[in-house]
Formats: structure tokens, C-alpha cells, sequence
């Protein structure tokens, strides 16, 4: 069970790693039309989303560790009165993808030299442009501008994260409520 968790920890900083140190932000390598490898740094949350600068940013990257680490207390308590093993591998990959998110964001900074602990960003790496085109002129606010399905750019983690979460959500009937 703690292979898995530290499997999906160390392949995330180890792909992590390899972009940050041979790829220049902005830097594409094509594997497929419809797969990239596309270097790009987060320095918020889900979909590049920003929290109110300096303090937001400290205020998100303590949540993040707050967070883990009651997530882990209470698969600690789960474990103990047995818990059905999908709900342990959701909340495994949550914390998993959760920890390598916040390994980049508390020590990339200072392992990188460009900033202070707690400060650092996200390195995100796969990208998924499957359809592009442009929006019918007639659909309102948008039409004529061009859209790309899925042009969100992620990594390991965000997916652990998103799989566990989808899970949960699907066996959520299976998490003991005592």
C-alpha cells in the first residue's frame, strides 16, 4: 500500500525534476498531435488560478500541508477499523498527488533559486490539445474565438489528485461516517 503511495510520489518529482532541469518554460516537445509535453510553471492552484499575491500564496501552500496532513490522520483512522480498499487507494492518491504538489511549491523555490521557502511553483508538464476550432459565430460572447479541448496543462500529481477524487466520489457509499 505505501509502495504505491511512494511510487506515484517519486515518478511526480522525477518527471518534475527532468522538465525543470532540461526544458526552459514554454518549451514543447510533441509526442502525438493530441499529446505534449509542455513546460509551464503554476504559481496558484487548480487551472493556474491565483490567491491574493504574497500572503494568498503562504496562506495556499499551508492549507495544502493542513490539508494532507488531516487527510492522512484520517486515513490513519479508517485503516484501523478497516476500510474497504478503494477508499484507502482514493485517499492514497490524493495525498500522494497532494505531497508532490506541495514538495514543488515549499522547496522548489529554494532548490531553484528563484524563491524563498514556501514560495515555489508548481511544474506542470502534460498537455492534451485533442480538439481545437473556433466557436459558431452565432453562440453569444463567444463565437468566432478559437477553443481547444483540453487545454488545461497538468501533471502526475493533479492527475493522482483528480483519480482519487473520482473514486471517492463514485465508492464514497463504501467510507465508513463513524
Amino acid at each position: 500500500m505505501w509502495v504505491f503511495f511512494f511510487s506515484i510520489l517519486f515518478l511526480d518529482q522525477f518527471l518534475k525534476i527532468i522538465i525543470k532541469t532540461n526544458m526552459s518554460i514554454g518549451d514543447e516537445y510533441v509526442v502525438f498531435d493530441w499529446f505534449r509535453i509542455h513546460f509551464v510553471e503554476n504559481n496558484g492552484f487548480a487551472f493556474g488560478l491565483e490567491f491574493f499575491g504574497f500572503f494568498g500564496k503562504l496562506f495556499l501552500t499551508l492549507f495544502r500541508i493542513v490539508f494532507v496532513f488531516f487527510v492522512f490522520r484520517w486515513l490513519f483512522g479508517l485503516l484501523r477499523v478497516g476500510v474497504d480498499f478503494v477508499v484507502v487507494l482514493a485517499l492514497l492518491l490524493i495525498c500522494a498527488g497532494a505531497v508532490g504538489n506541495i514538495i514543488d511549491c515549499v522547496f522548489y523555490g529554494v532548490f531553484f533559486d528563484y524563491a524563498p521557502l514556501f514560495f515555489g511553483r508548481v511544474v506542470d508538464m502534460f498537455y492534451f490539445p485533442i480538439v481545437s476550432g473556433f466557436y459558431p459565430d452565432w453562440v453569444p460572447f463567444l463565437g468566432g474565438e478559437r477553443f481547444v479541448f483540453f487545454r488545461f496543462i497538468f501533471n502526475i500529481a493533479d492527475s493522482s489528485i483528480t483519480v482519487g477524487a473520482f473514486i471517492l466520489l463514485f465508492f464514497h457509499k463504501k467510507i465508513p461516517v463513524k
